[in-house]
């Protein structure tokens, strides 16, 4: 009997942990809005988005806009500090610095450097300094942008470069094979792991991240080896944005904001 009893105890916890795990997300507010992509959000409450390669800023009645059609298509957008957003346009080698009230305060052309960078992935770094990825020799390097200077801090990796993302003190990336590296400011690289296939992917830190794979969401630490399906009421969405347990559902009629409560 005592073994029976244990085979049945032992049969309901592979069956739980059999199933798929699940975090629920509890709508908070939204935002109707009409745009062609979603940056997100600051510290300050400012939404940011673009509609026809214009940079909008905006919270209740204040709107703020940038744009500069003479340097194509804006690339990506860093809004980490929220008086120096970064703004990348990839096909002109070109970076565009702003204020809070998106006036621009410097231009910098990668070009223009003493030895020239073809720069394709770049963010904000900590003390006057933006990461920069060069692919002509494929290593991460910081560029001082008060100085105007130029410094490589890492080996070259042979990978291209599929997600980047950093913040003031480290540069991440997955490669084509879904790898996972971050590399700190003294150039130090660390294996971070191997990420699911995603549509889309956000770092939460060094070991966590949330990803989109065919409209649906999910959670996942690598450090405890837990994955979690996020529920949302949406099916379709055309982006994500996770900021402070917020998670911001980005769809054609506008903005969706959950609060969700991560393991």
């Amino acid at each position: 009997m005592k073994k029976l009893i244990t085979f049945f105890f032992l049969f309901s916890l592979s069956v739980a942990f059999g199933q798929n795990q699940k975090i629920y997300a509890n709508t908070t507010d939204t935002l109707n809005v009409v745009a062609d992509d979603f940056i997100g959000y600051d510290q300050f409450d400012f939404y940011y988005y673009i509609k026809d390669n214009a940079l909008y800023k905006i919270k209740g009645t204040t709107s703020l806009e940038y744009k500069n059609p003479s340097l194509g298509k804006i690339t990506k957008i860093d809004i980490q500090n929220p008086l120096n957003i970064v703004l990348f346009y990839e096909n002109f080698n070109v970076v565009i610095l702003l204020d809070n009230q998106l006036n621009e305060t410097q231009k910098i052309n990668f070009l223009e450097n003493t030895s020239p960078l073809a720069v394709s992935a770049t963010g904000i770094a900590s003390q006057n300094r933006l990461w920069a990825y060069n692919s002509l020799n494929q290593q991460i390097g910081l560029f001082d942008y008060i100085k105007n200077e130029y410094k490589t801090i890492s080996t070259p990796f042979p990978e291209n470069i599929k997600h980047y993302q950093t913040d003031f003190n480290t540069f991440y990336w997955i490669d084509h094979k879904n790898n996972w590296y971050s590399c700190d400011v003294f150039g130090v690289i660390t294996t971070r792991g191997k990420t699911p296939g995603f549509d889309a992917i956000e770092i939460m830190s060094d070991h966590q991240f949330i990803y989109s794979n065919n409209n649906k969401l999910f959670f996942e630490d690598l450090e405890k080896n837990q994955k979690y399906e996020i529920e949302i009421s949406e099916k379709t969405f055309k982006k994500f944005y996770y900021r402070d347990q917020i998670l911001s559902i980005f769809t054609s009629k506008g903005i969706i904001n959950y609060k969700i409560t991560t393991p």
